[in-house]
């Protein structure tokens, strides 16, 4: 049996992967020297399809389950995996994945919307385990530690990126449910050790009929275990307030929702707001559009793609109807205004953690449907979190555009290991079949908690367990201690979940050393305006949260801070020992994608893969005592503050450097700072060559590299691309693979 590698690269989708053909065989080339081996696992949207689906495909076709495989790797104590940013699949991603599959042979089956037989709802099983956020739960059996490099920083602050004006009228607002959401309805208990066990879910309708939604959710004692809803009735009336406000107000109207991560609860929500907006049409041509299989929980676009089987004349009387709904309402928030493509076109377009904090650096503004910017209503149902991004604006209202060129840093410490709180709920999320009571009932048969709900609510229960807590509570405790921050837990106590974890919290901190520490518990929107203040003066604060503030906050605060989320460093201290490494978020590749596609030009950024390796090769020097590879992370650290001074990092436009002219100077400086370090002999006399090479065929590198744009490319496929081609694409530098190898 091969040895395992001492490193786990995962394969993902999208720009990220694209950058990965280019940059893994630098890894792999300067590694190799300090006798370190590079591993991949596939964790694409189109890998996870292929390993679900074994009984449909040819021997050849056939791929191993990687993500098992990984999710068994991260609970041993040599773990070491860098992740990148992959899919977490709306049905719409999905079902695009299955069609290039099918036609490069694959014969996957179709996502069945309806599943009525055994066969379909197996299906329906196997592709609800690959869709949404099916990779980050299994991973992630650590807390999260993530934070913008010194490097990145510094960088910033000498070439702040351009930040939008704000003025003092600005009608940007956030609305939110002030009643009957999760946040209201939510019941929180820590598990007794009489409750341990596998507890049911179950819906008792009003005559008394017990369904079991859930028979075994499994309970350790001291889990904190929570259970809510949102009340459909309550979102509808609020969303048709929401939108005669909007057009009232004279604002675009948007929302924001995570449908990629909540994949069971908000593309229903999502679904409400498409009811909302075209209730009219919804009103009149129910039947039809039922028919013809429409399910608004799909958006616009699958709406469209339906009603054009329709007979000529009723489909141009359905698009009439929309067209008069649409304009009946007010202007809408648009993700391609050149294109038509509305906020309502496809779920997995608009994502909170990333249209936020965009529509904030732009001084509060969207694009609407002329193609222009306007003051915009940030619909965001759940108030769970909502007031922190009012309290970010209210800052930027009174006070103007943040300064990243002074702005201090908002690090996080995030509370996500073992499938932590909301983005572990999706098996346990349910939309109700009719009126009636959802309970949970332990191990014991006793009711630990129930609600009241109607038919089409949205119940889910999650939990987060004591280990997990009290890690997270070390970990926090542990970079305020190293980093000499101060450090607030975002934590409400007027929230049923928060309550109880502000108990865990008290009663784990006297574990530690807190002699000097500033530490502070506090309400997100409250702990949201006490940071946005400091960073404004210069001053850094680690926010210490859940697991979807974890989310929100690292797209948030490095977007204002240093332009984007994509160069945060991203630590995942393994509970069992190993660490995990991520590279940043994805949210923009589809549009890098494109660009290159269309005219040869990959923008993607890898600098957080960049600062992720440092980090990974530092943990196997510390783990393993193999001193050449902390050589490698030191000299790798050089080079990426000599590339972010000598402003190497790709540009926006064709002609320009792009993410593979980015690699070439990395692997420059990096084999540079190698032959001029002393701590390692060997490892000086082989880059010392390198070096030479690379320098004196700088300008030859260039523009072979250079000469690969301007012209579109064929990938063969966006999720299953071919390998040859890729490679093609993002190695066009004969000079450069003839010296690195």
């Amino acid at each position: 049996m091969a040895a395992r590698p001492d490193i786990i690269y995962t394969k993902v989708d999208e720009a990220p992967q694209l950058a990965s053909a280019s940059l893994l065989p630098i890894i792999r080339a300067f590694t190799g020297e300090a006798g370190i081996t590079i591993g991949t696992k596939d964790i694409s949207l189109a890998g996870r399809i292929l390993a679900a689906f074994p009984e449909y495909l040819t021997e050849e076709q056939k791929q191993s389950d990687d993500l098992a495989e990984l999710g068994k790797l991260v609970k041993e104590p040599d773990a070491n995996v860098i992740k990148l940013p992959n899919v977490s699949a709306s049905v719409s991603q999905l079902n695009a994945c299955v069609k290039e599959l099918n036609a490069q042979g694959y014969k996957i089956p179709s996502y069945p919307d309806d599943p009525k037989t055994d066969e379909e709802k197996a299906i329906r099983a196997k592709f609800d385990a690959v869709k949404g956020s099916a990779v980050n739960p299994v991973l992630r059996e650590g807390n999260s530690d993530r934070r913008a490099p010194n490097a990145v920083k510094e960088y910033a602050r000498k070439h702040p990126h351009s930040m939008g004006a704000w003025a003092k009228d600005s009608k940007t607002h956030v609305a939110t449910m002030s009643k009957d959401d999760f946040f209201a309805n939510e019941k929180s208990v820590t598990v007794a050790a009489a409750s341990a066990g596998k507890a049911k879910i179950e819906f008792v309708a009003k005559d008394g009929t017990v369904t079991v939604l859930k028979s075994d959710f499994a309970l350790q004692e001291g889990d904190v275990v929570d259970g809510t809803f949102m009340s459909v009735k309550a979102l509808s009336k609020f969303l048709k307030e929401q939108i005669a406000d909007a057009r009232e107000k004279g604002v675009l109207f948007s929302v924001h929702l995570k449908a990629t991560m909540m994949k069971v609860s908000d593309p229903i929500l999502f679904g409400h707001v498409v009811k909302a907006f075209l209730e009219p049409v919804f009103e009149k041509h129910g039947q039809t559009l039922k028919e013809a299989g429409v399910d608004p929980d799909y958006g616009l676009a699958d709406l469209y793609a339906k009603i054009e089987t329709l007979p000529a004349d009723a489909k141009a009387a359905m698009e009439a109807d929309i067209k008069a709904a649409l304009d009946a309402g007010p202007d809408m928030y648009m993700v391609n205004s050149d294109k038509g493509i509305t906020n309502l076109h496809v779920s997995s377009d608009v994502i909170v953690d990333a249209s936020m904090p965009a529509l904030i650096r732009a001084g509060g503004k969207g694009w609407g449907p002329d193609g222009k910017e306007h003051d915009t209503k940030c619909v965001i149902p759940d108030s769970s979190y909502a007031g922190v991004y009012q309290a970010v604006i209210d800052y930027c209202r009174e006070n103007g555009a943040l300064d990243p060129a002074k702005m201090g840093t908002v690090p996080n410490v995030g509370l996500m290991a073992q499938k932590a709180e909301e983005y572990g709920s999706h098996p346990q999320t349910f939309k109700v079949p009719a009126d009636g009571t959802v309970r949970m009932v332990d191990a014991a048969g006793t009711t630990l908690m129930e609600h009241e709900v109607e038919e089409g609510d949205v119940w889910r229960a999650c939990r987060a367990t004591d280990a997990a807590i009290r890690d997270w509570v070390k970990l926090g405790v542990t970079r305020m201690r190293l980093s000499g921050m101060p450090g607030i837990f975002w934590l409400d106590r007027k929230r049923a979940h928060d309550a109880e974890l502000i108990k865990k919290v008290d009663h784990y901190l006297p574990e530690h050393d807190l002699t000097g520490l500033d530490l502070k518990i506090m309400a997100p929107q409250d702990a949201a305006k006490r940071s946005v203040e400091r960073i404004a003066k210069g001053e850094d604060t680690i926010s210490i949260t859940g697991n979807v503030l974890r989310d929100y906050l690292t797209d948030l605060f490095p977007i204002l801070e240093v332009g984007t989320s994509a160069k945060m460093l991203s630590i995942v201290p393994l509970m069992a020992g190993g660490g995990l490494f991520e590279t940043g978020a994805g949210g923009s590749a589809p549009k890098h994608v494109q660009q290159l596609v269309e005219e040869g030009h990959l923008r993607w950024d890898s600098l957080g893969e960049f600062c992720a390796l440092g980090a990974s090769l530092e943990h196997l020097a510390q783990k393993t005592g193999n001193d050449k590879a902390q050589v490698l992370a030191d000299t790798l650290d050089a080079a990426i503050a000599k590339l972010l001074d000598e402003d190497k990092s790709p540009r926006r436009k064709v002609g320009e450097l792009d993410n593979r002219g980015s690699h070439f100077y990395l692997a420059k400086f990096w084999a540079e700072a190698l032959s001029q370090q002393d701590k390692d002999g060997d490892l000086a006399a082989h880059f010392a060559p390198i070096a030479k090479a690379l320098a004196e065929n700088a300008d030859k590198i260039l523009g072979e590299l250079n000469s690969a744009q301007g012209s579109s490319v064929d990938l063969g496929g966006y999720y299953h691309g071919s390998h040859e081609k890729t490679a093609a694409a993002m190695r066009p530098s004969a000079t450069l693979n003839a010296i690195i190898g």
